[in-house]
């Protein structure tokens, strides 16, 4: 009544893999992720360009210069320096959000982005401070 089917364990490893492989981030050549740790040094260390990009908004890092919404970056292009190559580093709750505005960024000629991996909520677990 049922046929057994049977495959090599290649087959399995393959699909395994493009399972995985879809879904993971693959980080763009034009965005850095940057830790929490790493950012709060270089904000320590510096006075930097960060916004918040997450929607609805959220208590922000102390520190945080700027909110745009992930998905009105381009409404808001005369808050952002005018030095394309200016870096900013950008937030939302978890990351997804961050990485859509840099996409947008990009887009509009700007090349020295980064996003906080893990976003607010890693930077909260990491024990760091919100305003």
């Amino acid at each position: 009544m049922f046929k057994t089917i049977h495959f090599h364990p290649a087959v399995f490893v393959a699909v395994f893999a493009l399972i995985i492989s879809g879904c993971s981030f693959q980080k763009p050549d034009y965005l850095t992720m940057i830790s929490p740790a790493e950012l709060n040094a270089l904000m320590q260390a510096e006075d930097i360009f960060l916004v918040d990009v997450h929607t609805p908004r959220q208590r922000p890092i102390k520190g945080t210069d700027l909110f745009i919404p992930y998905n009105k970056v381009e409404q808001h292009i005369d808050k952002l320096p005018k030095d394309k190559d200016a870096a900013i580093y950008l937030y939302c709750a978890g990351g997804p959000m961050g990485n859509a505005a840099a996409r947008t960024l990009y887009d509009l000629g700007f090349s020295n982005i980064s996003n906080l991996e893990g976003g607010a909520h890693a930077w909260g677990k990491a024990g760091y401070a919100f305003e």
